[in-house]
């Protein structure tokens, strides 16, 4: 596992970001971060009680965009999934979007069905993996010895010792035996095409699939939940939330131990950034939109105002930003200004969050749309939503089991055009994620992706606007004598990031 560590340095390109910066802070290099997917580093100045400002770096180059190009679009379903071990169903699930987008074709409702059990199940996958085995861990942490609470965490989620993972790892591993019953193995599952899934449900793996999903259940339940997904899907607002937190003790479930440490550490005044969020719609249930702060309302994606800005990437290109499907992947190490492999994309011009909390200020679920007008988009809130999903898309995964109808048509066959663009919209655990595709000649000519990581770990842009983890950095608070703020890991974790996925 990789090791965090820091290092104070002054690297070439830091110096056209810190001019002017005082005398009296630290520069400092904080990663490679472990516990996340990929390699990451963030770059601070800090005085000695605060973070001033922050760069966040993306120093892996992948290339996919590149290797994609001249290969003909089938080719799309089995490299896009190697992007990333943890998200490759919805690797999957966007460039078969895309494909789909381009033959005009839509899955009949098995293969649909089947289709958002596949990716309910990485997400909801990857949401108990964050939680317990991610986000947790840091609470462990010996900086928190002196907290009445810390024993219990420490025993509780202490990375690898903790019991938390000796009841997690075994429930987990149960829940993905759906990814072998519906898709063979996981990940890189490659039954997914763009006119549904290859592989149909007969009646006896229909009443394992449901049996799969009902035991995960339990495991919520009994163990994070301590109540029914109905209750905590239930709840409609901070108070019904603190009301239901104090029904039982702390350490009763995982969710209420959680809520403890949220409350005593104030995590809702930590991390917030543009309170601009942004959900291209999930599973058929979640709705598509963009919550705009201003107005306090959601309103249409204007997808046409999707931009990319290279100005602060290691990229060459035009000056002016575009939009992905006239995007281009040129990498330039050499490029002065530039501090990350990752582009900046934009919105409108707008710096825009994506993820769980994006997802549900989005749909409107009371809860959330109840804790962000309280204190914006922040550590503990990007937590709970991710948590309320789990309550809320397993009922529903039952739901798609029970609608799957053995004999009937699982695929729809489809000819794809030799020229034509698509494009491939979903939503990954960690939010927004697009595909954009233009075939000439039968062999793709072009293939630009967008993560949620690329949207919510961007860089500066052009206008010097920081993407939205360097706005949620700012100003946030630091420990006396520390060197690895603690206040820094449990936001960017809040995010969950996935770096390999910034697929440059």
């Amino acid at each position: 596992m990789i090791q965090t560590a820091v290092r104070v340095i002054v690297p070439p390109f830091f110096y056209a970001f810190v001019a002017g910066t005082s005398m009296n802070s630290t520069r400092t290099l904080i990663g490679p971060f472990n516990r996340v997917e990929g390699d990451l580093e963030i770059q601070l100045d800090m005085d000695t009680d605060r973070v001033r400002e922050a760069w966040v770096r993306v120093p892996m180059y992948r290339g996919f965009e590149q290797i994609l190009q001249g290969k003909t679009p089938d080719d799309a379903l089995i490299i896009t999934p190697r992007i990333c071990g943890i998200c490759s169903v919805s690797q999957s699930v966007a460039a078969a979007y895309a494909l789909a987008d381009m033959a005009n074709v839509t899955a009949p409702p098995n293969g649909q069905h089947c289709l958002n059990l596949l990716l309910a199940c990485e997400n909801l996958a990857d949401h108990l993996t964050h939680f317990y085995l991610f986000f947790m861990p840091d609470f462990a942490r010996a900086v928190y010895a002196g907290e009445s609470w810390y024993a219990a965490t420490a025993e509780r989620f202490t990375a690898i010792k903790g019991t938390a993972s000796r009841d997690v790892l075994p429930a987990r591993a149960a829940f993905l035996h759906l990814m072998g019953t519906l898709g063979g193995h996981w990940p890189h599952t490659l039954n997914l095409q763009l006119g549904g899934v290859s592989k149909g449900v007969d009646s006896r793996e229909k009443v394992r699939l449901l049996a799969i999903v009902q035991q995960f259940r339990r495991f919520l339940e009994t163990t994070l939940f301590g109540d029914t997904l109905e209750v905590v899907a239930a709840l409609d607002s901070v108070a019904a939330l603190e009301n239901w937190r104090g029904q039982a003790a702390p350490h009763s479930s995982d969710f209420r131990h959680f809520l403890h440490i949220a409350n005593a550490l104030q995590l809702d005044k930590l991390g917030r950034a543009t309170d601009r969020f942004m959900s291209y719609g999930a599973y058929h249930l979640f709705a598509q939109g963009v919550w705009q702060p201003e107005t306090g309302s959601v309103q249409a994606i204007p997808f046409e105002q999707i931009r990319e800005d290279l100005h602060a990437s290691w990229m060459s290109g035009s000056d002016e930003p575009l939009h992905p499907s006239q995007g281009v992947t040129l990498p330039n190490y050499d490029k002065t200004d530039a501090y990350s492999w990752n582009k900046a994309p934009r919105l409108a011009g707008e710096v825009v969050e994506t993820g769980a909390l994006a997802r549900q200020m989005v749909d409107g679920h009371p809860l959330i749309r109840a804790l962000v007008a309280q204190s914006g988009g922040n550590v503990q809130n990007r937590v709970i939503a991710r948590l309320l999903e789990l309550a809320l898309v397993v009922p529903q995964m039952e739901q798609w089991i029970k609608s799957i109808q053995p004999g009937e048509a699982f695929f729809q066959p489809a000819q794809l055009p030799a020229d034509a663009s698509g494009v491939g919209l979903v939503e990954a655990a960690r939010g927004s994620l697009g595909h954009w595709v233009t075939v000439r000649n039968k062999h793709i000519l072009n293939y630009q992706i967008v993560a949620p990581t690329s949207w919510n770990f961007s860089p500066r842009d052009r206008e010097g606007m920081p993407g939205a983890l360097e706005q949620a950095l700012v100003n946030v608070p630091i420990r006396a004598g520390e060197t690895e703020p603690v206040s820094v890991q449990h936001i960017v974790r809040s995010f969950d990031p996935c770096m390999v996925c910034t697929a440059h």
